[in-house]
């Protein structure tokens, strides 16, 4: 088993494959890497080195009781870019990832980063306060969190319903899909996976939008109810100076799957920019 071992000696699952210019794909709360498990095998098969990592809490990664913030989880991802050798790496952050990757490039001035992509991303603020007025109530989210620790299992249930879309404008989502999504968010630990809920939900990234100083492409679904685009991607679009916003008019959250073709082709395109 691949790993990195990140400054407070947490080890990250690491998964590695192909060879060429280098591509890291950080996935979403409360999956793990194997969520771009198409996208990742076709970027390989057309020429690219992909890393995908298990964020720390989750997948096969450690579970320590600290880290959750996204200066931590910045300082993970700069491990894994340090500890791979890469140069010249896209970035590419889905829902909570896009806050890595918007932290990692102000925190560590985007070292190594030629590109980066923010796919269905919280950025650049999810809570409502009186300077973010079109944000998502705190309670919301406390109720999300009471949930979790009453019932995990049956709260990712109609959490999967809503992030694939799957009673909505025809997706076809198999039953069997739908269990797969809970079985790996099961993996993560429940402190991990409340600690994460709050760090993306309270995290304002607006600061951080500046450091995007890169050719950067932000993908996300008109009819997202996870993370609603105009909450998000537009605001993000208009913050970062050298970005370009494709929008996928009718497509939930989940892109990975719903939209599998499309955003596989997306990425190859930008990688060949």
């Amino acid at each position: 088993m691949h790993t990195v071992t990140t400054n407070d000696n947490t080890r990250l699952y690491v998964k590695d494959w192909g060879e060429g210019s280098p591509i890291i794909l950080i996935h979403g709360w409360p999956l793990s890497a194997d969520s771009w498990d198409a996208q990742a095998m076709a970027l390989a098969q057309a020429g690219h080195r992909v890393i995908a990592y298990d964020r720390r809490g989750f997948g096969r990664s450690g579970q320590p009781w600290e880290g959750y913030d996204y200066d931590t989880l910045a300082d993970d991802l700069s491990a894994v870019i340090q500890q791979t050798g890469l140069q010249d790496v896209t970035l590419v952050g889905f829902s909570m990832g896009g806050g890595e990757v918007a932290r990692y490039m102000s925190r560590h001035g985007g070292r190594s980063v030629s590109k980066a992509a923010l796919v269905s991303s919280v950025l650049p603020f999810r809570l409502r306060t009186s300077d973010n007025p079109s944000g998502t109530e705190q309670a919301v989210f406390d109720k999300t969190e009471r949930a979790l620790i009453a019932d995990r299992a049956k709260f990712f249930t109609g959490f999967f319903d809503t992030f694939f879309g799957a009673a909505q404008n025809g997706h076809m989502i198999s039953g069997e899909l739908l269990e797969w999504a809970r079985s790996v968010a099961m993996q993560a630990s429940l402190k991990a996976t409340i600690a994460s809920l709050k760090s993306f939900s309270s995290t304002d990234f607006r600061g951080d939008l500046a450091a995007f100083n890169i050719p950067t492409l932000i993908v996300h679904g008109t009819a997202d109810k996870t993370v609603p685009i105009d909450q998000s991607s537009r605001l993000a679009a208009r913050g970062i100076e050298h970005s370009t916003l494709i929008e996928y008019d009718g497509a939930p959250h989940g892109l990975f799957v719903t939209d599998q073709g499309r955003l596989t082709k997306d990425l190859l395109a930008f990688m060949a920019w």
